[in-house]
């Protein structure tokens, strides 16, 4: 890169960091782990630097799909502690973790193209029309993939609702 756009990186990634790690820790509810997925985010960035014209919008959006992978690997991770027959364990792990756990776990097992547009709506803040470009879609659908993702998670909570009572 030249040196014009080295600055152009480095207040980029001065602007932009702080905000994506926030974003990532309310995700995976763990500081390293936000700061590794928002770093691949910029490494990611900086590797297509001459072919992305949207900065904000891709390390965005490839922090979403990094956390939605982190996600499937702890559940993998789950999964397999079940099985080993350490439940009790996990009981005890969950039973520390922060009340949004049964949200991130109901927006988690959202089909891809709502959680998509949960993430990039509700938790980094993107408006409709920006979702929609980033994702190739159009307007209307992102407002109706939200209205189904806030109908699903409606009934999901109270589902679990349901049964803490």
């Amino acid at each position: 890169m030249s040196p014009s756009k080295d600055r152009a990186a480095a207040e980029l990634f001065a602007a932009l960091y702080p905000g994506l790690a926030g974003w990532c820790r309310r995700l995976v509810d763990d500081d390293g782990t936000a700061h590794e997925i928002a770093s691949e985010a910029f490494a990611r960035l900086w590797a297509h630097w001459s072919a992305v014209e949207e900065p904000r919008g891709f390390v965005y959006v490839t922090a979403a799909n990094l956390v939605r992978d982190h996600w499937r690997k702890l559940d993998r991770e789950r999964r397999a502690v079940r099985r080993a027959g350490t439940e009790a364990a996990l009981a005890r792990q969950q039973a520390g973790a922060e009340s949004s756990v049964p949200v991130r776990l109901l927006v988690q097992s959202l089909p891809e193209r709502l959680r998509t547009a949960v993430l990039l709506y509700y938790y980094a803040d993107l408006p409709i029309r920006e979702i929609a470009v980033l994702t190739k879609r159009k307007e209307g659908t992102i407002r109706a993939d939200l209205h189904a993702a806030r109908e699903y998670l409606r009934a999901g909570l109270g589902e679990r609702l349901d049964h803490t009572r």
